[in-house]
This record gives structure tokens, sequence and C-alpha cells, in this order.
């Protein structure tokens, strides 16, 4: 039996990229007077970049910053600072309306049962994630060892630090546990800490290369479709 089964957040859990996440950008661009409006297709180009702030300071950098907001907040880092705090606040609030991804409640479900070790690495915003988390209910959300979110290491994924940490916080052997992600920047940064990786292909990482994962599907599915159990995952483990 598996150790610990980490989730990535953003695509894994919930598909909340294009329609939380995207949509989150575009609201704070506006309320802040800035001139900016991600497409669904200039977003998919965005994400190529791990983190939302990382995320803004490409697109500012290639289509130009907001000069009169760089003087109102005192400069770039403040700028994006400022964004994506009221970002992640509307975020939050628009996810609450958004469907868990098949199969998640039942694995958690699963592995709550084996005493399989829950855990959570993702770039995205602590406060975001708890949101997600918040769409569990309060048992399966309590159920959750740890969850390593945000700025809590200095290099984004697909940077193997977050699951680097993870492996030191918790003393897991990779080889034991299961890592299920959704894109080649998460896979990179837990295949490059050593852990076996099922990726569940979402919205925008569908065409992905995965050559490195142990396998890609399309979800973790619910009866009476085709289902990833924890046996499965268990496999996975044993053969990374």
């Amino acid at each position: 039996m598996i150790k610990a089964l980490i989730f990535d957040c953003d695509g894994v859990l919930v598909d909340t990229e294009r329609d939380a996440h995207r949509v989150g950008f575009n609201r704070a661009f506006a309320k802040f007077g800035i001139q900016a409006e991600w497409s669904v297709d200039l977003y998919a180009r965005l994400l190529l970049t791990a983190g939302g702030k990382e995320r803004m300071r490409v697109y500012f950098d290639e289509f130009g910053w907001p000069e009169d907001k760089l003087a109102e907040y005192g400069g770039k880092d403040e700028l994006i600072a400022a964004l994506h705090k009221e970002k992640t606040a509307i975020t939050s609030d628009i996810v609450a309306e958004l469907p868990v991804r098949p199969g998640v409640l039942r694995i958690i479900d699963e592995a709550m049962a084996a005493g399989v070790t829950l855990g959570v690495c993702t770039t995205s915003n602590p406060k975001f994630i708890d949101a997600v988390l918040d769409l569990f209910g309060p048992e399966r959300k309590a159920a959750f060892a740890f969850v390593h979110a945000g700025d809590v290491v200095s290099k984004k994924k697909p940077d193997p630090e977050i699951y680097q940490l993870a492996t030191r916080s918790h003393g897991f052997d990779p080889a034991d546990c299961v890592v299920v992600e959704d894109s080649r920047n998460g896979l990179l940064a837990a295949h490059g800490a050593g852990y076996p990786v099922l990726i569940t292909t979402s919205t925008y990482t569908v065409d992905e290369d995965f050559a490195e994962a142990a396998r890609v599907v399309p979800e973790l599915g619910d009866p009476p479709g085709a289902c990833v159990t924890l046996a499965d995952l268990a496999t996975l483990a044993s053969a990374g």
C-alpha cells in the first residue's frame, strides 16, 4: 500500500484555470483600472509559466507595464503583490461554485479508509487552496496532513523544490508515494523529486507531453465509468 497520496490543486482537484483563475485575473485588472484582458488562448500560453505572480510578470514584460500603477504602488513587486491579493480574493469566491473533478472525493475516501497520508503541493495561494479544500467537506479537509502552497519555496514548478520539501518535511520515500498532477510543469517537478506521477489531463493540458508519467488518464473517474483505484495507485508506486 502506498504511504502518501499527494495532489496538485489546479486542474487536478478542480478544473480551475479557465473559469476561475483566468476570470479572477481579468476582474482584478479591471478593478485596478488596468487595460488587460486574458483570453482563453492567451491564458493557455501564460500557463507555461507556473505561479500567478510570475505569470503576471511575464505578461507585463511582454505587453508593457501600466506605468501609472507602478508609480501608485511603488514598483513592480508591489503592484504584482496587490493584484495577486485581489485576484486571490476573487477566485476564492468563484471556486465555491465549481465542481470537484470526477473521482477526487472517491479516491480521498479510499485513502482515508486505508490510512494513507494525504497532502497537497501547489503553486496556488494558500487562501485559494483552502477554499478548494472546503469543497470536500470538513472531514475530508481535516484528513489532509499537509498543504505546501504558494511561496513556501523559492522556485516554482517545474523545479522539484516543492516536492523535495514534502520529502524532507514528512520523511517520505518518494518511491512509496504517488503524486497526481495535470501538467507537464507539475510532472517534471514531482518526477524530478523521485515521485511516481499519475497525470489526470485537464482543459489546458490535454495535449502536453507526459512521457515521464507512470500513467496518464483523462480523470480519476467514478462508477459506473472507468476508475483509478487506490490499488491501481499502489501498483504505480511499486513500479516507480
